[in-house]
């Protein structure tokens, strides 16, 4: 396997496309349930999106903005999760204070 196409291109830490480490690793292509989180934060994407208070390329945008350990330590919905909270906080939708009140 020629390793040096890695080096070629710079690239964030979200691309992986491509990247040895991760080609080796074997897809599971099969099916699987989501759970009951993985619906839920689905679910506040698309009300969100649906309400105009966030979009698909803000909720991108804030996932690729995640720092690097933090990043490959999350699951894909966590992700999700990460970004929606933040780009919310930076339109003023929620404030921090508000958000920990309810997770009490």
């Amino acid at each position: 396997m020629d390793l040096s196409r890695d080096l070629d291109v710079p690239r964030a830490h979200h691309d992986l496309g491509g990247v040895s480490r991760y080609a080796c690793r074997p897809i599971d292509t099969g099916k699987h349930e989501l759970t009951a989180f993985d619906k839920q934060v689905d679910a506040i994407v698309s009300t969100l999106r649906a309400k105009g208070l966030m979009t698909v390329d803000e909720l991108r945008r804030g996932i690729e903005a995640l720092p690097e350990a933090e990043y490959h330590s999350l699951s894909y919905y966590e992700r999700w999760l990460r970004s929606i909270v933040a780009t919310l906080v930076r339109k003023g939708v929620i404030t921090l204070d508000e958000l920990q009140a309810v997770m009490k």
